[in-house]
């Protein structure tokens, strides 16, 4: 057919059925038919003529709500095209408008396996509706005059659903209208400052309040609540008369606030309390402009789950920049919300469905309507009963912000009672289809007043826009009910009493969840916590003063559990809570109940920017599955692992005094090899002491991991000022640089003794003093590497210093059993690639040796060949790390050009290694060797070494400890799978690298509780 005849048949159609007055079902098949041959498209019979993929009335089972037969029976759709569209019919002028078609077309989706296209049409209009997983619904509607003009458009219904997809998903979208209402916040707010406090500290902020209206009004009308583009025409009548803006806003707002007549239309009730008499903000001609392109863009597919957070960053000038970053998205929140709230409401609801089957098999079987209404009547009351239970359903979220939580678990638990509803309409059970869960359920507490009318309003929407997506009608009087149970407060504090603070109470919930803030208690003062709300914090928990504060939202969770057996938490944390100081809540939890459910180590988004958490969920001891990191396991450590449970351990006394941290400077102490010289060089002191008194060799932890720098620092250990001050080029070298910045730190020690290293760690030198050599491991690494330095060196706080010299102990520590000890006591930062914090107390002080520190059998062959393994790995990594040739080299180059005749004869052996190191530190052919290298590389001679050292540190243990079980043969496990490296749960090995840990761990375990037996 050519354009021309197209668009003459076009127009025939179009005179034809605009003098019809036909009954939906005379005209529907016959309007349908001809739309199929004005298409060029075969129609049902000629496509399909079984049926079973196109066809005319199709069957479906319905709620009585939606059917369109008598009760009991099913309905029909009037065309269906597998995998295209469901199309229903309405009878022309017979409805204001078609969404009562829709509502009906809805409830059929899922017995039509949920085709993409929902088209209603009622001859004068054709809506067509897109409906694809994480997109907005998108609305194509097409008047009867203008097909002739939109043939192409229709065409595709039939040829091309796919491309009714939106050009953007849905979180898009909402990122996009964020984006642009945000330029209207940022000419309000600069118009309308908060002053001196910060806007989420200003109680009733009139622009805050207001875009709230605004935002509220522009979804509202976008999903009909409100008629005709209201809000829209409002703005649009304004532009060209703004002082008027205003007041028609307060009209508006004062109908919406009662209900009632607002021009030729009739404004339904919404009260609630957002639509209060405060008055709206005036707005420009150029806000107008701004805020009729917002208008006119389709609110109706906002995702609530990240509206909320974006709504607060547009508003919150320090967070404004945040508008385009991460954000947390739905999926991350149910990593939560599924396990702790959902899974044992789906199991309630999977049980009933069991309990079920055999009435409804009864009910299927039975043809006489009486008898089949007398036999749906229990299964009816049980499904009621079950939506009874959903809503009765208390859920907290103790720290709710924007209500991103909240609105998520309403989310799961509207779906999971339109679930019941839809298998009562599979089975001929008519319910009723208008959900019984209500936003009423839920519980937030939040400190900050802005973001606790957010979270009501962010809720609303979301409740909101669920009844729109299904064709539901909301509740008319009024439609927003105002959420009380979102309380502006502490959450954790209550001051009522300031003389005996004590913990906050929470309101009684089913469910506890939600995201507290993280804070490590160093930050505590300066974010913003007084020295007197910290003083009450302690007094009224007793938590380890080092937790994160995040740990006291778990504390008042536990209590919530023990005093309501059946409640369960689920709340998120900083990763730390898993390390010694933090974990002591997490063991409280197992003490009272359990941890049914955690994720070790999560990506999240805090504040816009990636970190990583952990997630954790706990009971009373009820709920009988255990999952970790989305794995089902046997028990839940509190340091977050399954199997051996390594916080059961203790220090032991023969390991103390052994390993410590370096010490901190918090300033810049640290000289280069030519500045540390220069002073070295001087003399003249009125104490007659040489500089090299407190100008020493510094390491951290780059000088292990990587190559060591020469570097030097300015140490006055624990000197008081009269007598630092006698060493005077040093001393007026601090006073000249760091002092200025001590002046400024919030710790009064730091300030008064700014001469001094913050830490000074005085029982470090006396430990390595006496010592040829001492052993050093980064606090953080990747692998755990463990070399010598000299006793002259100082060790930065980002180095673990063994206060031992001999190869037995460099051996021990060098072992695949200390590592993975090390790695199951340690704490992890962020990913496992990152590597782990090694911590004295729990890494070492718990690890029993086949001999304590001190007490080695030296005859014993055990103790030499362990001596040995370790010497040959040590003197074959120093050759590879520095090759005698290389560094002669080197030196050789480093005495040529100078005799250090300047430096005296004290410190000059130390001034000259430190050039040489240096020297070597830049040379080409030494910058690659480093210990980090060797062990991504992991050569074979370096496998095997370590091969040799595991088998003969695992002899020992099997000499002196018979009942363990050890087994020489775990180092070839564990030379096959990179010793103590993690290994991706899809490795062949991984299974047995697990029995071979798991092994290793229990024993430790036992010889640490029990000690050695042998």
């Amino acid at each position: 057919m050519s354009v021309v005849d197209s668009t003459e048949a076009a127009e025939r159609i179009v005179e034809k059925w605009s003098a019809a007055d036909l009954s939906e079902r005379a005209a529907s098949q016959e309007h349908f038919i001809d739309l199929c041959r004005l298409l060029g498209q075969p129609t049902p019979a000629e496509a399909d003529p079984t049926g079973k993929d196109y066809c005319f009335e199709k069957p479906v089972k319905v709620t009585q709500a939606a059917s369109k037969g008598s009760k009991g029976e099913g309905g029909f759709v009037d065309v269906w095209k597998r995998g295209f569209f469901a199309w229903e019919y309405k009878r022309k002028d017979k409805y204001k408008t078609l969404d009562e078609a829709y509502r009906q077309l809805y409830q059929y989706r899922d017995a039509l396996d949920n085709p993409p296209l929902s088209v209603v049409c009622d001859i004068r209009t054709t809506e067509i509706r897109s409906h694809f997983p994480g997109y907005p619904t998108a609305k194509v509607v097409i008047r009867l005059e203008e097909i002739p003009g939109r043939l192409e458009v229709l065409r595709r219904v039939f040829t091309a659903p796919e491309s009714f997809r939106p050009a953007k998903k849905t979180e898009e979208v909402t990122l996009d209208l964020a984006n642009e209402f945000g330029k209207l916040a940022d000419r309000l707010i600069e118009r309308y400052p908060p002053g001196d406090l910060h806007l989420f500290q200003h109680v009733g902020d009139p622009v805050a309040h207001f875009l709230m209206k605004v935002m509220f009004c522009l979804f509202a009308e976008d999903i009909t609540l409100l008629p005709a583009k209201t809000f829209t025409k409002l703005v649009e009548r304004s532009q060209t008369d703004p002082d008027k803006f205003a007041e028609r806003c307060a009209t508006l707002f004062a109908r919406m606030r009662t209900g009632g007549e607002y021009g030729s239309d009739e404004i339904p009730y919404f009260n609630g309390g957002l639509f209060d008499d405060k008055p709206p903000i005036p707005l420009t001609s150029g806000d107008l402009t701004i805020l009729r392109w917002v208008a006119e863009r389709d609110w109706s597919g906002v995702e609530p789950s990240i509206f909320g957070t974006l709504f607060e960053r547009l508003l919150d000038p320090r967070k404004r920049a945040q508008i385009g970053a991460h954000y947390t998205s739905r999926h991350d929140i149910l990593l939560a919300v599924e396990p702790v709230v959902m899974a044992p409401l789906r199991r309630t609801w999977t049980e009933l469905q069991a309990k079920l089957a055999e009435p409804l098999a009864a009910h299927a079987a039975e043809r006489d309507p009486r008898k089949r209404d007398f036999l749906a009547a229990p299964i009816r009351i049980a499904i009621e009963g079950f939506r009874q239970y959903l809503a009765r359903q208390r859920i907290l979220d103790p720290a709710c912000g924007s209500g991103n939580f909240l609105y998520v678990a309403l989310r799961q638990l509207l779906d999971l009672e339109d679930e019941a509803v839809r298998f009562a309409a599979i089975h001929d059970i008519n319910v009723n289809p208008t959900p019984h869960v209500r936003p009423a359920q839920l519980h937030g507490i939040e400190i900050n007043p802005y973001a606790a009318e957010l979270a009501q309003v962010v809720i609303w929407i979301g409740y909101l826009q669920w009844l729109h997506d299904r064709g539901i009608d909301p509740p008319n009087r009024p439609i927003l009910d105002k959420l009380q149970n979102i309380e502006q407060r502490d959450a954790i504090l209550d001051l009522s009493d300031k003389n005996k603070p004590v913990p906050a109470q929470w309101p009684e919930a089913d469910f506890i969840i939600g995201n507290p803030p993280f804070l490590g208690n160093k930050l505590f003062r300066q974010n913003g916590l007084s020295d007197t709300y910290i003083s009450s914090l302690y007094k009224a928990f007793n938590l380890n003063r080092n937790a994160d504060l995040c740990c006291y939202w778990f504390e008042n969770g536990r209590a919530a559990v023990e005093s309501l057996r059946r409640a369960r938490v689920g709340l998120l944390a900083t990763q730390a809570i898993r390390g010694l100081d933090t974990r002591e809540v997490l063991e409280r939890i197992k003490e009272t109940g359990d941890i049914f459910m955690a994720w070790s180590d999560r990506d999240w988004v805090l504040d816009g920017a990636n970190v990583h958490v952990s997630i954790v969920g706990f009971d009373g001891g009820d709920e009988t599955q255990r999952f970790l990191d989305g794995v089902a396991v046997k028990n839940n450590n509190p340091d977050l692992t399954t199997g051996v449970n390594t916080t059961l351990a203790a220090p032991l006394a023969e390991n103390r005094n052994v390993c410590f941290v370096g010490g901190m400077k918090k300033g810049r102490f640290d000289l280069s090899n030519d500045a540390a010289r220069q002073m070295l060089s001087g003399g003249g002191n009125p104490n007659g002491r040489p500089d090299s008194d407190v100008i020493v060799p510094w390491i951290n932890g780059q000088d292990v991991a990587q190559r060591e720098r020469g570097a030097w620092i300015i140490d006055f250990n624990t000197m008081p000022e009269s007598e630092a001050c006698l060493y005077e080029k040093p001393f007026a070298y601090v006073r000249e640089v760091v002092k200025p910045e001590r002046d400024h730190v919030r710790n009064k020690a730091e300030r008064e003794r700014w001469w001094l290293h913050a830490r000074p760690v005085p029982d470090v030198r006396n430990a390595v003093r006496r010592l040829a050599r001492f052993i050093a491991s980064p606090r953080v690494s990747k692998h755990r590497l463990f070399a010598f330095r000299d006793p002259a060196t100082l060790a930065d706080g980002q180095l673990i210093v063994f206060a031992r010299d001999d190869d037995y102990s460099f051996g021990i520590l060098h072992s695949s059993a200390h590592e993975v000890w090390a790695r199951a006591t340690g704490t992890q930062l962020r990913e496992e690639e990152s590597g782990f914090r090694y911590t004295p107390s729990t890494c070492f002080e718990t690890f029993p040796l086949p001999w304590a520190p001190g007490e080695e059998d030296t005859a014993s062959s055990h103790y030499g060949r362990i001596a040995a393994a370790a010497r040959e790995l040590n003197e074959q990594r120093e050759r590879w790390l520095n090759p005698p040739e290389w560094i002669e080299q080197v030196s050789a180059k480093v005495d040529a050009a100078d005799t250090f005749a300047d430096v005296p004869a004290a410190a000059r052996p130390l001034v000259r290694r430190s050039a040489i190191l240096a020297a070597a530190a830049k040379d080409p052919r030494l910058k690659k060797r480093t210990l980090t290298n060797l062990y991504n590389e992991r050569p074979q001679w370096l496998k095997l070494a370590h091969e040799r050292l595991d088998r003969a540190v695992l002899a020992a243990y099997a000499a002196t400890d018979p009942a363990g079980g050890w087994s020489e043969d775990w180092a070839a496990v564990w030379l096959d799978t990179g010793a103590g490296q993690p290994l991706p749960p899809d490795h062949p090995l991984a299974a047995e690298r697990q029995r071979v840990d798991q092994a290793v761990l229990a024993n430790v375990l036992r010889l640490n509780r029990e000690g050695l037996k042998g």
